[in-house]
């Protein structure tokens, strides 16, 4: 099975490389096979779906186009600080819920996350575009929710969210976190697929290195130095073209799905502080 879609990414590419896919957008030949290998949602009922807290609110919003979606949204009696998280391209809203009570529970903050088009109970499916539009309604829903305004929300990002996370933090943000994210997509399929003009071939894009030069908010990013999802150095890339405020915290032999540690949750802990 696995050496018939090689063998297909291989036809294909031949063809895509003549005709350049990635400025083809919705007509590269590519696109379907391209979503497949990028996202892998986890549809609702699949998940542990008890809500992290007792006082949980099940948000329901609409994206621009029209497409449903669903999150959660976890508030604090005395929050220092409230912030949306944007999850990875796997699963759903409750592989994270550990996370999002930690940062509850540790850190004092509001918290919403939410799942993009395709992923738990939301509908629709996943594409850059989309996901981006998931994201600003989120964002939106919780700013209305809070009486917060946008630019001062929290942007919080895990690997494609985090991509997710730089494309909000463009109209402002009070603070940007990351966690084992990349420059650009094209780049971190280079690294999986080094035989193809992935930069040639890709329609997502996530170009993180060109949005985050027009971010000038404070930058906390982590990644560890064992990540072979995302290799670090594309995580230390997109942190070389911020120019504001920053801080990377390199976490010695953390893996894509690991790269926590004692000592990072101190400095999460004092980037919140200084935020205040």
């Amino acid at each position: 099975m696995r050496s018939l879609r090689l063998l297909r990414v291989l036809t294909i590419s031949a063809v895509a490389a003549i005709t350049g896919c990635a400025w083809m957008g919705a007509y590269s030949p590519l696109r379907p096979l391209e979503r497949r290998l990028v996202y892998y949602p986890t549809a609702y009922p699949k998940g542990d779906w008890a809500k992290p807290t007792e006082d949980t609110e099940d948000v329901n919003f609409v994206a621009a186009d029209g497409t449903k979606l669903h999150g959660w949204f976890i508030p604090h009696p005395s929050p220092r600080g409230v912030a949306l998280v944007c999850h990875g391209n796997g699963g759903n809203i409750t592989v994270y819920r550990d996370s999002l009570l930690r940062l509850r529970d540790e850190n004092d903050l509001v918290v919403m996350s939410f799942d993009y088009r395709g992923y738990g109970k939301s509908e629709g499916t996943p594409s850059e575009d989309g996901i981006l539009q998931d994201a600003r309604a989120a964002r939106d829903w919780l700013s209305g929710r809070t009486g917060v305004a946008s630019e001062d929300l929290i942007l919080m990002g895990y690997s494609l969210g985090g991509a997710v996370a730089v494309d909000l933090a463009q109209d402002g943000a009070r603070g940007l976190v990351l966690w084992s994210t990349f420059s650009t997509l094209p780049e971190t399929g280079a690294t999986h697929y080094p035989w193809l003009p992935t930069n040639l071939l890709m329609t997502q894009r996530f170009d993180s290195v060109r949005k985050i030069a027009r971010y000038q908010g404070p930058l906390l990013q982590s990644h560890g130095d064992k990540d072979d999802i995302i290799p670090i150095a594309l995580g230390e890339k997109l942190y070389a073209a911020h120019e504001g405020p920053k801080q990377f915290v390199r976490i010695p032999g953390a893996d894509h799905v690991n790269a926590d540690s004692p000592s990072y949750r101190e400095e999460l802990a004092r980037f919140l502080d200084e935020l205040r």
